[in-house]
């Protein structure tokens, strides 16, 4: 109980600012849905610049957490086809990388610094950044997790940016690609946003990737916190 009332008193702008990134994007993407059925021009025939400006946009949106990841694939994908496809890959990047620096700049530290006065969870959290690249990559690849509240628990861990941007892009990809394939094979854009309509194949395929990232997460989780026990017991055999 002490543990918890500390982490609220200490932490209470991180918690909420987390709670925040899991609630918003579904009000964000139900009004985003609203836009395109009352605007159903609005995406078709962007000029380059206009194409620009949109993954500038969604790129910032979902930094923020304002639209839902999964929505603006079958969106884009949708609308501009498998040529839009890089511009959504920079529009992800561009996420993780804003995402990150506001997550920096709202945590201040504040949640490692805590952690630090319990040794144990100290001692992990510092393993786990041992294994970034992979930790980054399995939380990036399951179709559950939600993307900002995963850059915003990232960036407070104070992983690297260069391994967190390239495990980022290399984790969402797979989804994506499925997602961004089913926006281009769909008739209807609010029938897609309503139910993907993934077929048997893409359930598999889907829950193959949330398997991958749960059981994935558990063994790093698991060695880390074994590499901590170890190391913790093997401390005062160093001193003299």
């Amino acid at each position: 109980m002490k543990f918890l009332r500390e982490l609220f008193q200490k932490n209470f702008s991180t918690l909420l600012s987390m709670v925040l990134l899991v609630a918003v994007p579904l009000l964000g993407s139900a009004s985003l849905t609203g836009v395109l059925y009352k605007n159903k021009e609005l995406l078709e025939n962007l000029t380059t610049a206009q194409s620009l400006l949109y993954f500038v946009i969604v790129g910032v949106a979902m930094a923020f957490s304002l639209v839902n990841t999964t929505a603006v694939v079958l969106i884009t994908g949708f609308y501009l086809g498998w040529h839009g496809f890089p511009g959504m890959v920079v529009a992800y990047a561009l996420a993780a990388l804003v995402g990150y620096q506001i997550a920096t700049m709202l945590d201040h530290g504040k949640m490692l610094a805590f952690l630090s006065h319990f040794p144990k969870a100290d001692a992990v959290m510092k393993e786990l950044k041992t294994d970034s690249w992979q930790l980054i990559f399995l939380t990036r690849v399951s179709p559950v997790t939600p993307f900002a509240l995963m850059t915003f628990i990232l960036a407070i861990m104070r992983v690297r940016r260069g391994p967190f941007l390239f495990a980022s892009i290399a984790g969402m990809l797979p989804r994506s690609l499925f997602f961004y394939w089913l926006g281009t094979k769909a008739q209807d854009v609010f029938t897609l946003l309503k139910d993907p309509g993934t077929g048997t194949t893409g359930k598999l395929l889907l829950l193959a990737l949330v398997a991958l990232s749960f059981f994935g997460l558990y063994y790093i989780f698991n060695h880390a916190l074994k590499r901590a026990l170890n190391n913790s017991a093997a401390e005062p055999k160093k001193q003299p």
